[in-house]
C-alpha cells in the first residue's frame, strides 16, 4: 500500500492516498481555493507553508481567479519526483521552488524548465539568476543559532574559529551542537560542501563536531527547537530566514552571522516545462519580487530577497560587519552533485562526524 499523503483544507486535515504513479514521499498539500474561475496554479516547494501563506495570500488578492495548490516536501523528495516527472514528460506543479539550489540548477540545465520571460529577471543580481530560467527569491543567511540563557555569561561564538576552540577548550557543547543530516538535506549537504569549499576550518570543525558527539536532523526547525529548550545550545549552519523569525519571538533564540564569513543562499523557483498555468507561476514569481511581495518576504518571515539583500538583515550581535557570500546560481553548484565527489564528501563526514567507538 502507498504511503498517504496529507491534504489540508482550509483548517481541516484529510489523509488521501498518493497519486498514482508517483514515488512515496512524507509530502503535504494545502489547497486554497478561488473566490472565482476554475484556473489553479500548483506549487511545490520544500518551504514551511507558514512562511509562504503571506505571499500566497497577496497572491490570490491580485489574481482572484486562481486556486493555489501547495505542496510541501523535502528537498530530497521534492527532488526524486520533479526529475521523474522532468524524465517522464508528465505534469507534476507549475512552479518549484526549492533551498537546494544544486539540484535547481541541474533540473533547469537539464532542459527540465522553461524560460521564464520575465523584466523582473532584469532587477536580480547575476549571481541570483540563470539562464533565464531559474530565478533566486530569497535571501537567506546561513547562520548560527545559540541558546540565550546559557551564553549569557562569555557570549557565543561569533565565527567558526570562535566555535571550534570552544568545542576544543571544554565539554561544555558534548552532546550539544545540532546541525542538518546531510546525507538527508539538500540544502544542508549544500551548504556543508560550499563550507569546504570556503575555508581551512573545514576539517578542524567535522573532527570537533564528531569529538563532541553532533546531532543531525532533518530540517532548521527541528535544529531551531532544541536550541530553544536547551536540549541544544548550539545550532549550526541554520536558514537564517527561520531562525530569525523564530528569534523575534523567542528570546530564548540567540543568532549569529558568522564574522569570519557568511554563505547566503536564493531560494530559487522555476516553471517546470510541462506547467499548465505557465502564466500563473510567472505572476507569482513577479509578485514575489515587488514591492508588495518584497514588504513580505523583508516582513514577518525574515525570507528577504536578492534586491533588498544585506540592507535588510538586523545587527545580530556586536561582532564584526559579516562577510556575505552569496552562492550563485551557476552550474559551479553541480560539482557537488557529481556522485565519486558526493560518494568521497559523505564518507569523510561520516568517518569525522560518527567517528569509530573506541
Amino acid at each position: 500500500m502507498t504511503n498517504p499523503r496529507l491534504l489540508l483544507l482550509g483548517t481541516a486535515l484529510i489523509t488521501i492516498a498518493a497519486l498514482p504513479g508517483k514515488p512515496e514521499a512524507a509530502e503535504t498539500l494545502t489547497r486554497f481555493e478561488a473566490a472565482s474561475g476554475n484556473t489553479e496554479l500548483v506549487i511545490a516547494s520544500v518551504t514551511d507553508l507558514d512562511f509562504m501563506r503571506p505571499l500566497i495570500s497577496a497572491f490570490q488578492q491580485q489574481n482572484p481567479g486562481i486556486s493555489v495548490s501547495y505542496i510541501e516536501d523535502t528537498s530530497n523528495s521534492l527532488d526524486a519526483t520533479v526529475s521523474k516527472a522532468c524524465s517522464d514528460r508528465t505534469f507534476f506543479a507549475d512552479l518549484v521552488i526549492s533551498s537546494s539550489i544544486a539540484q535547481q540548477v541541474r533540473l533547469v540545465n537539464g532542459g527540465c524548465a522553461r524560460e521564464i520571460g520575465s523584466p523582473v529577471l532584469a532587477d536580480l543580481p547575476d549571481w541570483a539568476q540563470w539562464r533565464g530560467e531559474l530565478m533566486g527569491l530569497t535571501y537567506e543567511p546561513a547562520v548560527i543559532v545559540y541558546n540565550s540563557a546559557e551564553f549569557a555569561a562569555e557570549g557565543p561564538p561569533l565565527s567558526r574559529f570562535d566555535l571550534i576552540d570552544m568545542m576544543r577548550q571544554s565539554d561544555k557543547l558534548s552532546g550539544r551542537i545540532a546541525t542538518y543530516d546531510i546525507e538527508e538535506s539538500g540544502v544542508g549537504y549544500l551548504f556543508a560542501f560550499q563550507d569546504s569549499t570556503e575555508a581551512s576550518t573545514w576539517g578542524r570543525l567535522i573532527e570537533g563536531f564528531g569529538r563532541n558527539n553532533v546531532a543531525t536532523f532533518c530540517c532548521s526547525s527541528e535544529v531551531i527547537d532544541r536550541v530553544a529548550d536547551g536540549r541544544a545550545l548550539i545550532g549550526y549552519n541554520v536558514l537564517g530566514s527561520y531562525a530569525l523569525s523564530r528569534a523575534e519571538k523567542d528570546p530564548r533564540i540567540g543568532v549569529v552571522l558568522p564574522s569570519d564569513y557568511t554563505l547566503v543562499l536564493a531560494r530559487a523557483g522555476y516553471i517546470p516545462r510541462e506547467a499548465r498555468a505557465a502564466n500563473a507561476a510567472r505572476a507569482f514569481l513577479e509578485l514575489a519580487l515587488s514591492p508588495a511581495g518584497r514588504a513580505i518576504l523583508d516582513g514577518e518571515t525574515r525570507l528577504l530577497t536578492p534586491l533588498s539583500g544585506p540592507g535588510a538583515l538586523p545587527g545580530l550581535t556586536d561582532n564584526k560587519e559579516p562577510a556575505l557570500r552569496p552562492i550563485p546560481l551557476s552550474p559551479a553548484l553541480l560539482v557537488s552533485l557529481d556522485r565519486a565527489k558526493r560518494a568521497r564528501f559523505l564518507s569523510q563526514w561520516r568517518k569525522s562526524v560518527t567517528p569509530p567507538s573506541p
